[in-house]
């Protein structure tokens, strides 16, 4: 295959994941085309209409601005000459079900502070000492896992043993609730931080300690994006187009088609044949597996780079008048004992005591919004759950009569067309179970089994949620940076050979330590 083939590229996906690559790969020259079956780009950071105009209905947060800033840079362009960032002063406001509040801040000091009020000058130590040990896991990760391509067992275990303080916090069993049981005596506190593992779908008695990570990577920064995270989607495919990238939505990829052991076409359900030398799937890898895009792909992930599933969640996007508790941008209210919350959905029910995330998005940057105002509500909900409309009705009662037990109310409540079911994702991204984030970050080897960029297919790449290094904004824009590099990579050393020597092929996974495309 000559040069002329290699330079068309196709991407199958306009998410962060896809966005990111198509941005980077056209400013390298290379002819690239995106294609999504939606109308518009984003993926996960879609848009619905409310009576108060777009709202977001995915991501409502940006963190770890760099990684951003780095994927325009190497796009030739600046993220603040396209999108308008705001770092927020308040992280999160959070509720209990006895009434106490604790806000956290982007200020250490400030938060420390609100902590010692909140449970006592003890509780503030353990923060301090928390936020601490979370700052140096975050540091010995992200170079050795999320920034690398191909991050090895062996250098993840040298940066862990050069830092033997983190040992306890690698300990194979190790849960983010057992850690979380030692590290704070407020129960409440455990809870808060114990959230961190929903980020990327897991539960906290099942996800892995390391996971205390996260809250590292809310702590140094957290960005509202003017115009909602869709902006930043939009903003991103401008700036592929601008480097020549073509898009084409409404496009439903069937097949990748394979000659002589390699990648040639992409086709599409309207008959479109798109011939391409390279494709970059930016789909959930589950898709590969289940034949979704071919027989011939069945066998290149194995079952544990797929499964199990991570959560998934029932979300409310709507517009209404609130009444009651003084909302910030970011709220969460917590149900009163977590375990009946991942108790049921562990055993694929509704959980009977939910944590609610409340995004009042016409709240950003502090601002005082008119009315009806924009929401986005999401209870976490077990990936592959279906629910009759008599279901929904009872997730209906169950979320509102929560948030006005604690003393928040909407006007008017909004109907069951204002809901997102785990179905209705799984309709949305084909092939997920509407599991949001992937695999199950489960187990303390679940980050090294998710699929790298590099599948043993030559020419054919995945980026996204689903791949190494995980969910979240920041980590799917990552996976797109490190698809893009190693497709520029492979194009320079393409060789009769090459794939006897690929480091590792798709049986090899990565890591999971990032936010979330939600709350």
């Amino acid at each position: 295959m000559g040069d002329a083939r290699q330079d068309k590229v196709v991407v199958i996906g306009a998410g962060m994941g896809g966005l990111c690559a198509a941005m980077r790969l056209s400013h390298a020259g290379l002819d690239v085309t995106v294609i999504d079956r939606a109308a518009a780009p984003g993926g996960k950071m879609r848009q619905v209409p409310t009576a108060a105009g777009p709202a977001d209905a995915g991501p409502t947060v940006l963190t770890m601005r760099p990684v951003l800033e780095a994927v325009f840079e190497a796009a030739g362009a600046s993220l603040d000459d396209h999108v308008t960032l705001t770092r927020a002063e308040r992280l999160a406001r959070h509720w209990w079900p006895d009434g106490s509040t604790l806000d956290l801040f982007a200020d250490a000091a400030r938060s420390e502070a609100a902590v010692g009020t909140f449970a006592g000058p003890k509780a503030a130590a353990q923060f301090r000492r928390f936020s601490a040990r979370a700052a140096a896991l975050f540091d010995a990760f992200d170079g050795s896992m999320m920034q690398s391509a191909s991050p090895s067992v062996a250098a993840l275990a040298w940066q862990v043993m050069a830092r033997p303080s983190l040992i306890p916090l690698t300990l194979p069993g190790r849960t983010l609730a057992g850690y979380l049981r030692g590290a704070f005596d407020d129960p409440r506190l455990r809870q808060l931080f114990g959230r961190y593992a929903t980020y990327v779908g897991g539960s906290p008695y099942a996800s892995p300690a390391l996971l205390a990570l996260i809250w590292q990577a809310e702590a140094a920064g957290v960005w509202s994006v003017k115009g909602g995270m869709h902006a930043l989607a939009r903003a991103m495919a401008g700036v592929a187009e601008a480097n020549g990238t073509q898009f084409i939505y409404g496009a439903e990829a069937t097949r990748i088609e394979v000659q002589d052991g390699r990648t040639a076409a992409v086709h599409l359900a309207s008959g479109e044949r798109l011939p391409a030398g390279t494709v970059l799937f930016n789909g959930d890898p589950a898709a590969l597996a289940n034949g979704r895009l071919g027989d011939t792909l069945r066998k290149l992930l194995p079952s544990a780079a797929t499964h199990p599933r991570s959560l998934s969640a029932c979300v409310w996007t709507f517009a209404a008048a609130p009444r009651g508790a003084a909302l910030d941008h970011h709220n969460v209210f917590f149900g009163g004992d977590a375990r009946r919350e991942f108790g049921p959905i562990a055993k694929g029910h509704l959980p009977e005591d939910p944590t609610l995330y409340v995004c009042a998005m016409d709240r950003a940057g502090g601002a005082v919004p008119d009315v009806p105002e924009r929401f986005e509500i999401i209870m976490n909900a077990p990936a592959g759950l279906t629910l009759s409309e008599e279901d929904q009705d009872r997730c209906r009662s169950l979320t509102f009569r929560c948030l006005s037990d604690r003393g928040l109310t909407f006007d008017p409540v909004p109907g069951l067309e204002a809901l997102t079911t785990p179905l209705a994702f799984d309709a949305l991204f084909p092939s997920s179970q509407g599991a949001l984030y992937g695999r199950s970050p489960h187990g303390m080897l679940s980050a090294l089994r998710r699929p790298r960029a590099r599948t043993a297919l030559p020419g054919l790449y995945l980026c996204g949620g689903g791949t190494h290094p995980g969910a979240g904004v920041p980590m799917a824009a990552l996976s797109g940076r490190h698809a893009a590099e190693t497709i520029l990579t492979d194009r320079t050393f393409t060789s009769p050979s090459r794939r006897t020597a690929m480091p590792g092929g798709m049986s090899t996974g990565s890591a999971t330590a990032g936010h979330t495309p939600s709350r």
